[in-house]
């Protein structure tokens, strides 16, 4: 995981140093959870404390909830004699697990001024020593299966909040007057324009699905077979420039464009533009993690929701690809690209020259809208238990995106991983690519 550039006097750094020390079969756990603390110590106590819509949460309230995960799925049913921080906890920092109990309203996380930011960090290293006493007294190789599967599970969960953090703390700094910057240095030249190919892939039918080996969460099984009709998928993602051309066309303007949805959300929300763009004399700028730029019209566009990418499909004649299809595209590319660890934090222009028939940024740089609804693949059965609420429970009113961001972790992502957000959201890292029937 990349450094992080601290600022002394910021108290989350001292909960990073204070990590207790792991022997080797503990590395992965140890990592993931620095890597966490560590994206929260630019931040002050105080920004680590608000809540800037109800869509995202506190930060604070990202460092307990995913130390709550492994207290209430780990540690309370298989640690025997293990005393839990502080049994309101259970309730403050649950998400959204009926089965476990109640719950703190998610509009309302902003306002848990109590616990501070250094009672959070106290209970994180609460529950790393009873983790780390767990794993050193057991190998990995010798826990049971259900604690080691809960432990895995745990840490792609806390992967998944480590975007999360990135994504709320943008929309946070972009809510302030002066535009705060998370990270101060800009890492990115322009790069030259490249010219996006149709690439073809023929009928036939397919699997996908999780193969394995390895981790994935419940929802990207069972593997099935689907059947695919001919079709081309482009070699780029959609760009800032080609989103220019669509807002300099009308496109916001033109219903005819829109799902009806999609332009309701245009009408009563007043989008012109992606998430963060502003326009001073005639060019478009953007409010990145490192403050605010100018719009580099070669990388991938983001910030934008499904009814926004399916207008723009409309306007170039052409569509949406399915999940499928995105997947059948994918599935023999290298998982490399730009992720969090390469610290630029924003979507980047493509500097290599692609072979015929490659697609580029299909992982990093920005998650792709796909047109398939979220749904339960066929045979899905959500797990038994508690953690049967992770993923299924939210099949129902909202799209597929696949890929990864530049907010996510590397490890995180795999061909088969399903993201999903309702239509209307912008705040993520999103953007699209474009396909065709052959």
């Amino acid at each position: 995981m990349r450094e992080v550039s601290v600022d002394p006097q910021h108290d989350s750094t001292r909960a990073v140093q204070a990590a207790p020390a792991s022997p080797a079969h503990d590395a992965r756990y140890l990592a993931v959870r620095q890597a966490t603390q560590a994206l929260a110590a630019p931040l002050s106590a105080e920004d680590c404390a608000i809540q800037s819509m109800p869509d995202a949460s506190p930060v604070k309230w990202h460092l307990a909830h995913t130390t709550w995960f492994f207290e209430t799925f780990v540690l309370a049913p298989h640690r025997p004699g293990y005393r839990c921080f502080d049994p309101a906890y259970r309730v403050l920092f649950n998400s959204y697990y009926n089965t476990v109990g109640d719950k703190h309203p998610r509009p309302e996380r902003g306002l848990l001024s109590r616990p501070g930011l250094e009672e959070v960090l106290a209970y994180r290293r609460h529950v790393d020593e009873a983790m780390f006493a767990m794993l050193s007294e057991t190998p990995s190789a010798a826990l049971p299966a259900e604690v080691a599967s809960l432990i895995e599970l745990g840490l792609h969960h806390e992967q998944q909040h480590q975007e999360l953090i990135l994504t709320d703390v943008k929309h946070l700094l972009s809510r302030h007057p002066q535009k705060p910057a998370y990270q101060k240095q800009w890492p990115l030249t322009p790069i030259r324009a490249r010219t996006p190919r149709w690439i073809d892939i023929g009928q036939g039918l397919h699997e996908i699905g999780h193969a394995g080996p390895g981790f994935c969460f419940d929802n990207e099984t069972p593997r099935h077979r689907v059947w695919l009709d001919a079709f081309q998928i482009a070699s780029h993602p959609v760009t800032h420039g080609d989103f220019i051309a669509f807002i300099n066309d009308g496109g916001y303007q033109r219903p005819e464009l829109w799902l009806s949805a999609g332009w309701d959300a245009v009408t009563a929300r007043g989008w012109q533009a992606p998430a963060y763009w502003t326009q001073r004399d005639s060019q478009w700028h953007a409010f990145t993690l490192h403050g605010e730029v100018p719009v580099d019209p070669n990388a991938p566009v983001c910030h934008i929701s499904f009814f926004e990418a399916d207008a723009f499909a409309r306007w170039a004649d052409a569509r949406l690809p399915t999940e499928a299809e995105w997947e059948i595209a994918t599935r023999d590319l290298p998982l490399s690209g730009n992720f969090l660890e390469s610290g630029a934090l924003h979507p980047l222009a493509l500097r290599e020259t692609l072979a015929d028939g490659q697609l580029a940024q299909a992982f990093g740089d920005v998650w792709e809208w796909t047109r398939s609804d979220y749904g339960p693949y066929p045979g899905f059965r959500p797990a038994a238990g508690a953690v049967g609420e992770y993923n299924g429970k939210f099949m129902c009113g909202q799209y597929v995106l696949r890929g990864g961001s530049c907010a996510t972790p590397a490890s995180h992502i795999r061909a088969s991983y399903r993201n999903f957000f309702p239509p209307d959201a912008r705040w993520q890292f999103s953007g699209l690519r474009l396909a065709r029937d052959a």
